[in-house]
């Protein structure tokens, strides 16, 4: 059974020895993102901050490296794209939650709402201020109805005033343009603290038209639990910790930013709308939750990993049944540098399969492309391939004018170029075997196993 709530999943990590509490106060301002950046570095614990300076603990690292994110999933590396596959295969309804939902155990309206009351960090020195990381948006088509789940920033501008950001080509971006169009006020909700399922969900890359609580219900093998928001109409999680709704303002606009970024590096201040906050609601002993962000690797880039490669893997194998497993390397911030493995089916396949790559929705610059022998996760077995089973001259392309990831901070206005490079043995050529010793991984030799 997948795990019910975040609750449920921080219990499982503490019993693992995953998931470790720090009692001393630690401050918001910088010193979290320290500590979370030292944990990270050493593939280390998630941690439970309980000495906050709010009235509510505060959790963060819970997606911060690949052992944390299978223990999620409940799968291993040899498991892991089946198992999700098969969740977006299979996606499942949402259901209505029975009874009162306990993430309105606490209901916060009018002059009660205060979200600097919630302890959110400020995780880099040149951040615009403290920032919401790890909520989970919940926005509708306007026009449709068709709800849209994903993980997107808010800086805190005051207690009911929210800084909104969100690139044009996500959905969220749109959903706000296109109730601008239409002269509505956009409603929406950030849930923190939620089961990591419906977490990663968020994350699977789906068309516009798709109901995201039904691809959330797939990855679970259960249906998300669903209660009515307190100031609109939207559906969030049940076992959610907090809920903040809004309302989106584009005429009143504020200057959002900076926030070191995915990529590395501070996307600039500018102006930008202002989500008003409606209502606030969380369950009693609600815990906050934290994600770090910016220079790779960091928790989001380890959220977003598996559920993008995943997609990935499904759009491409439907062309390309060959192709075998996809990383969507997180030194490229989970975005811009992809290795494919393939055993291409004619001469050209891989080519294709590449520039089919470069059209996706990710909007890579690099696309590498080997056969299944290379461990595509292991950046020297990936250079070993391009050193000796690529011809510059023939096998590496350059494709000018593609789509711009968001927030890559070196392109040339709305387009940037991909590289393709075909690393995969040349079709139809005898090639030399390879020189490995066999059977090594498994040769008993206790004087340096016992080590």
């Amino acid at each position: 059974m997948p795990y019910q709530d975040l609750r449920a999943f921080l219990t499982a990590l503490r019993n693992s020895g995953d998931l470790v509490d720090i009692t001393r106060p630690i401050a918001l301002k910088y010193d979290i993102a320290k500590a979370l950046a030292k944990t990270s570095s050493i593939q280390g614990p998630a941690l439970m901050f309980t000495n906050t300076g709010t009235a509510f603990p505060l959790v963060a690292g819970v997606y911060g490296n690949r052992r944390l994110a299978l223990k999620a999933f409940e799968a291993t590396e040899q498991t892991i794209h089946e198992k999700v596959l098969k969740g977006i295969n299979n996606p499942i309804a949402p259901v209505d939650h029975k009874g009162a939902p306990p993430c309105q155990e606490v209901v916060l309206t009018g002059d009660a709402i205060d979200v600097t009351k919630l302890p959110v960090p400020t995780y880099s020195p040149k951040d615009g201020g403290p920032y919401i990381t790890a909520g989970m948006v919940v926005s509708e088509n306007p026009e449709t109805g068709t709800p849209d789940i994903g993980n997107y920033r808010f800086q805190v501008h005051g207690p009911k005033e929210l800084g909104v950001f969100s690139a044009p080509n996500h959905r969220f971006g749109k959903n706000i343009a296109h109730a601008t169009a239409m002269g509505k006020q956009l409603h929406g909700a950030i849930v923190i603290g939620v089961d990591p399922l419906t977490m990663y969900s968020g994350q699977v890359q789906s068309s516009d038209s798709t109901n995201d609580w039904f691809v959330a219900g797939g990855l679970r093998g259960s249906p998300v639990e669903l209660a009515k928001a307190v100031s609109n109409d939207m559906k969030v999680p049940a076992y959610a910790e907090i809920v903040i709704e809004f309302t989106v303002d584009t005429n009143s606009q504020k200057v959002e930013g900076p926030l070191g970024e995915y990529t590395g590096y501070y996307t600039a201040a500018s102006p930008k709308p202002v989500a008003q906050i409606t209502a606030i609601t969380h369950r009693r002993g609600a815990i906050f939750q934290g994600l770090l962000t910016g220079k790779p690797i960091t928790e989001n880039h380890v959220l977003k990993q598996i559920p993008f490669e995943t997609s990935l893997l499904h759009q491409l194998q439907a062309q390309f049944p060959t192709i075998t497993d996809i990383s969507v390397n997180s030194s490229g911030g989970v975005q811009v540098y992809l290795v494919i493995a393939m055993k291409p089916r004619y001469e050209g396949e891989a080519r294709h399969a590449i520039l089919a790559a470069m059209a996706s929705n990710l909007h890579p610059k690099w696309v590498i492309a080997v056969d299944p022998d290379i461990d595509i996760r292991s950046s020297a077995e990936v250079e070993w391939a391009q050193s000796f089973r690529v011809k510059p001259s023939e096998d590496v392309f350059v494709v000018d004018r593609t789509a711009t990831a968001p927030l890559d901070p070196y392109t040339d206005g709305a387009f940037s170029s991909s590289v393709g490079i075909d690393a995969t043995k040349p079709f139809g050529v005898e090639f030399p075997d390879v020189a490995e010793v066999p059977g090594w991984r498994d040769f008993d030799l206790p004087e340096i196993d016992k080590r």
